[in-house]
C-alpha cells in the first residue's frame, strides 16, 4: 500500500468509526443504554487504525459444512453452519479462523468470523469480537477474502447486558494480539 493509499485507508476507517459513534450516540436502536446516551455518550474506544491488520486471506470451504451449536452470553445455543477455514498471516505468523453462516438466512458470500485473541478480556471485550468478510473467487478458482481487523467490533452485549451474543468457539482463539478494531467499552457518562 502506498503512503497515499494508506493515509486514505486510515481516513476511511476514521470516518466509518465517526459514523458508528454518531449512530450509537443518537439512534433509538443503539445498544448503548439510553441513560448513557443522555449523559453524553462520547463514542467507543478503538485501537489506532493500522493497515497491517488488513490482510488478504485464503478461504477454504469445508468438504462437509455441518451445522454446529455455538454458545451465547445468556446460555442459549446459536446454530451456525461451519462453512470455511479463513487462512491468513499476521505479523509473520500463519493463522486460521473458522467462518460461519446462519443456516436460516441467505448470506451469499458473507462469512461471520467471531474470534478471541490475547487482547480479549484486557484491551478488548472479554467474550470476544466479530468481523465479517465477503468471499470472492480468483481467476484460478480459489476463494479469498479481505480480512480487516480494523473493522473488528464488539457484540451488542459488550455495551448492554440485556443482549445475548454469540460466543466465538475455541477453534477461533488466536494466540496473538489483534490490536485493531474496537477496544473494551466503558461508559463515558
Amino acid at each position: 500500500m502506498t503512503q497515499t493509499g494508506e493515509s486514505d485507508y486510515i481516513a476511511a476507517i476514521q470516518q466509518y468509526r465517526a459514523r458508528k459513534d454518531e449512530a450509537f450516540g443518537s439512534s433509538p436502536e443503539s445498544p448503548i443504554p439510553e441513560e448513557e446516551r443522555d449523559a453524553g455518550f462520547a463514542g467507543l474506544r478503538y485501537f489506532a487504525p493500522d493497515a497491517a491488520y488488513r490482510v488478504v486471506a485464503s478461504v477454504v470451504p469445508f468438504a462437509q459444512q455441518e451445522i454446529v451449536p455455538l454458545g451465547s452470553t445468556k446460555g442459549d445455543i446459536r446454530p451456525q453452519v461451519r462453512f470455511a477455514e479463513v487462512r491468513f498471516s499476521l505479523g509473520g505468523r500463519d493463522l486460521r479462523l473458522t467462518g460461519f453462516q446462519d443456516p436460516d438466512a441467505e448470506h451469499g458470500n458473507e462469512l461471520f468470523v467471531p474470534f478471541r485473541d490475547t487482547t480479549t478480556g484486557k484491551e478488548s471485550y472479554g467474550a470476544g469480537r466479530y468481523v465479517e468478510v465477503e468471499v470472492e473467487q480468483a481467476a484460478d478458482g480459489k476463494f479469498f477474502a479481505t480480512l480487516d481487523f480494523n473493522l473488528a467490533y464488539s457484540p451488542w452485549c459488550a455495551y448492554n447486558p440485556a443482549y445475548s451474543c454469540t460466543l466465538p468457539p475455541i477453534e477461533n482463539t488466536l494466540e496473538v494480539g489483534v490490536e485493531a478494531g474496537e477496544q473494551t467499552y466503558a461508559a463515558h457518562g
